[in-house]
């Protein structure tokens, strides 16, 4: 399974494959019909509690990481759910609305997902 990353608010390609936004809240600015979504997973999104605590602070990357893979070993089955509803050949792209898809959740996300 080949797993890709990119903002929401990137042009959609024919190169996504299958487009999961990954985000626990809709993005603003973006219509569900100009996003090109085909599951959104917000389940998957890191908790809200989470999220603000960790507010995109540095110094709390690790710690973030840490608590994340925690909530996500938690939603097993969301999870399964989630691969058993994609075509496994083909390639997923995750999409987020956040600036710095690096310090986001998407790359903790994507390698939970390949590790499955």
């Amino acid at each position: 399974m080949h797993i890709a990353m990119k903002r929401i608010y990137d042009e959609p390609s024919r190169d996504d494959g299958i487009r999961i936004l990954i985000d626990r809240l809709w993005p603003r600015g973006v219509s569900k019909s100009d996003a090109k979504v085909d599951v959104w997973a917000k389940d998957l999104a890191p908790t809200s509690e989470l999220r603000k605590w960790y507010n995109h602070e540095q110094s709390k990357r690790s710690s973030f990481v840490r608590k994340y893979r925690e909530e996500l070993e938690e939603k097993e089955t969301a999870v399964q759910e989630l691969l058993s509803s994609v075509d496994k050949r083909k390639r997923l792209t995750l999409l987020t609305a956040t600036k710095d898809i690096n310090q986001s959740h998407a790359p903790i996300l994507g390698e939970f997902l390949d590790r499955q």
